[in-house]
């Protein structure tokens, strides 16, 4: 089963986490809203599937290259 891994793209904060373990998604569904310098950035899955585990909870500062999520293909 391949599995999906959702890195953070640049140093953001977690503003809202949309989506939980064994929660299933689809491609292009938004898993997470980060937030920089005052922007609202949509966190999207590629692939259809299952969320695995979140590795961020609301609030959390995140570093470019770290983990989010990982998503089971469907």
């Amino acid at each position: 089963m391949a599995v999906e891994e959702i890195h953070a793209e640049m140093v953001s904060s977690v503003w809202k986490v949309l989506v939980g373990p064994g929660s299933p998604v689809s491609a292009g569904d938004t898993l997470v809203i980060l937030e920089s310098m005052k922007m609202e950035i949509p966190v999207l899955t590629e692939h259809a599937g299952t969320v695995q585990e979140m590795h961020v909870v609301e609030g959390e500062v995140l570093q470019e290259g770290d983990l989010i999520a990982t998503v089971a293909a469907a």
